[in-house]
C-alpha cells in the first residue's frame, strides 16, 4: 500500500510538473468579436500574460475582469490545449442615445447601459428622463423604461421615432419626427401599442403638435390641432 502511495504521489507530482512545464504555458490569446474596445486594454485587463501556466488560468477571473469594459455584455474564456486561451466577446448593442449630466451624448443599450460617447450624427432615438433634479445617469434605474421601449420599436416606424421620454412615474412618451407624441404609459402590452402607433401613422391625417394617447389600445384620443 505504502508503495502504491509513493507510486500515485510520483505520478502527480510528474503531471502537475508537466502541466506547469513551457509545453503547457500560455502563447496565444485570440479575442473574437472586438469591436469598440481596444484590443490591447483588453489583452492587459485579462491579465494573461505570457508563459502563464494554462492550467492556472482561471476562465471566469478573466470573463469578470474584463465585465468592466462600457461595451462589453458577457464574454466566455476557454483554454485551448496545449498553449492558446480563447476570449469570445459579446459586445452590447445600442437602441438609443442620451445626454449625460456634461450633456455629452453617450450611446446607450437595452439594459439602460451607458456605452460611452456617440455622435451627434448617430441615426437613434433620444431618450430624455423628465425630472428637474435628476443629475446622475437615470436609464439604468428610473428611467429604464425608456431604454426597454427603445429596444422594442417596430421596423414599421422606428425610424420615425425622434424622442423617447419617460417620467419619474415610469410613462413613456413617443415624440416623431414629423413632429406628432404618442402617449404609451406604462410599458405593458407593447404589441398591441405599437400595432396601435403604426395603424394612426398609416390611416390618419396628423399635424404637428398632435398627441395621440395609445395607453388603452383601440381607445385612442387625439388632442392638438387636429383634435377639432
Amino acid at each position: 500500500m505504502l508503495a502504491g502511495v509513493l507510486a500515485l504521489a510520483t505520478i502527480g507530482a510528474g503531471l502537475d510538473w508537466l502541466a506547469h512545464s513551457s509545453l503547457f504555458r500560455v502563447r496565444h490569446v485570440v479575442v473574437v468579436g472586438l469591436r469598440h474596445e481596444g484590443r490591447g486594454a483588453v489583452l492587459a485587463a485579462a491579465g494573461l500574460a505570457a508563459q502563464t501556466p494554462l492550467l492556472d488560468v482561471n476562465t471566469a477571473a478573466v470573463a469578470k475582469r474584463l465585465a468592466v469594459f462600457p461595451w462589453i455584455g458577457s464574454v466566455d474564456v476557454t483554454k485551448r490545449w496545449p498553449n492558446t486561451v480563447e476570449i469570445v466577446v459579446h459586445e452590447r448593442t445600442p437602441v438609443a442615445v442620451a445626454f449625460d449630466a456634461n450633456h455629452t451624448l453617450q450611446y446607450v443599450d437595452a439594459t439602460g447601459h451607458d456605452l460611452g460617447p456617440a455622435p451627434l450624427t448617430a441615426n437613434l432615438p433620444t431618450l430624455q428622463y423628465l425630472h428637474p433634479e435628476q443629475r446622475s445617469w437615470p436609464f439604468e434605474r428610473a428611467g429604464f423604461n425608456a431604454a426597454l421601449v427603445a429596444s422594442r420599436l417596430p421596423p414599421a416606424f422606428a425610424a420615425q421615432v425622434s424622442v423617447i421620454t419617460v417620467n419619474a412615474s415610469g410613462s413613456v412618451s413617443l415624440k416623431m419626427t414629423t413632429p406628432v407624441t404618442f402617449i404609451l404609459g406604462q410599458p405593458t402590452d407593447l404589441t398591441d401599442k405599437f400595432v396601435s402607433v403604426a395603424s394612426v401613422i398609416a390611416h390618419t391625417q396628423l399635424s404637428p403638435g398632435d398627441i395621440v394617447d395609445v395607453r388603452v389600445p383601440g381607445e385612442l384620443a387625439v388632442s392638438g390641432p387636429s383634435a377639432g
